[in-house]
């Protein structure tokens, strides 16, 4: 299993295929079919849990309505998460919770930047799903390959902005705030426009996995567990792209 290719997203890396048992060949193996059908109704899950939570705002346009279903839904959906880490055969029932946790928590934060800022949220959609279908045909096509060097170079970075995140958190426990990454600078700019390539490159290495993982014959509720993955990958990018384009309405 030396060619399963590392990633940074934590939900697959170079470890998520040890240890398990291999059928080989058969209707009970993993195959990008079956990955591209489950990750389709993980979307399905987060967007009707995201419409529920947009629509609760919007009838109220109050935050605190929506507030305890975003909280509710991020902290639930850290631990699901945690445990679909830790116990990938139980992904078939705990990939589709983390979806509508994570879809709680989305429909919440997307409805109140979109009452900031109108029209940002089809913007933010709309350039999430058109990154993630340039960077397919990209890597389907050969265009974007994940050498070893390009897989280290992601994992490296997506290591120091989880490590900046970690310690922007810490210091605004105490007050402390950090305005060239919350701000609307140019240089808080920068820094998410970085953010968002590194989160989309992601995908590449998350393609480049589950493709190894399928010709590996992992067993079937590992699809469920790349489908799920694919969703950590692409939600981060959502929320990124988000945080962004707020950035830069707010400049206008």
């Amino acid at each position: 299993m030396d060619n399963i290719m590392r990633t940074a997203n934590p939900a697959l890396n170079d470890k998520t295929f040890t240890g398990l048992e291999y059928a080989g060949a058969g209707d009970n193996v993993m195959t990008i079919q079956g990955t591209v059908n489950k990750t389709g109704v993980l979307l399905a899950l987060v967007l009707i849990a995201a419409a529920w939570v947009w629509n609760m705002f919007f009838e109220s346009n109050n935050p605190a309505t929506v507030a305890p279903w975003m909280i509710g839904g991020a902290v639930g959906g850290f631990v699901v998460a945690l445990v679909t880490v830790f116990k990938k055969q139980w992904a078939g029932a705990t990939a589709p919770v983390y979806a509508v946790l994570e879809g709680l928590f989305l429909g919440g934060t997307s409805a109140i930047f979109e009452a900031r800022f109108p029209g940002i949220v089809i913007q933010a959609v709309g350039l999430t799903f058109g990154t993630l279908f340039c960077l397919l045909m990209a890597y389907k096509s050969g265009v974007i390959k994940a050498t070893e060097n390009f897989k280290l170079g992601v994992v490296a970075a997506t290591g120091g902005i989880a490590l900046m995140y970690f310690i922007t958190m810490i210091l605004g426990f105490f007050g402390v705030s950090v305005p060239f990454i919350q701000g609307s600078s140019p240089l808080s700019i920068g820094i998410s426009v970085f953010i968002v390539i590194i989160a989309a490159l992601n995908l590449v290495l998350d393609f480049d996995f589950i493709e190894n993982g399928s010709a590996a014959g992992a067993p079937k509720y590992m699809e469920w567990y790349a489908a799920f993955g694919l969703m950590v990958t692409l939600i981060w990018l959502y929320i990124e792209i988000l945080r962004l384009l707020s950035k830069l309405r707010s400049r206008d």
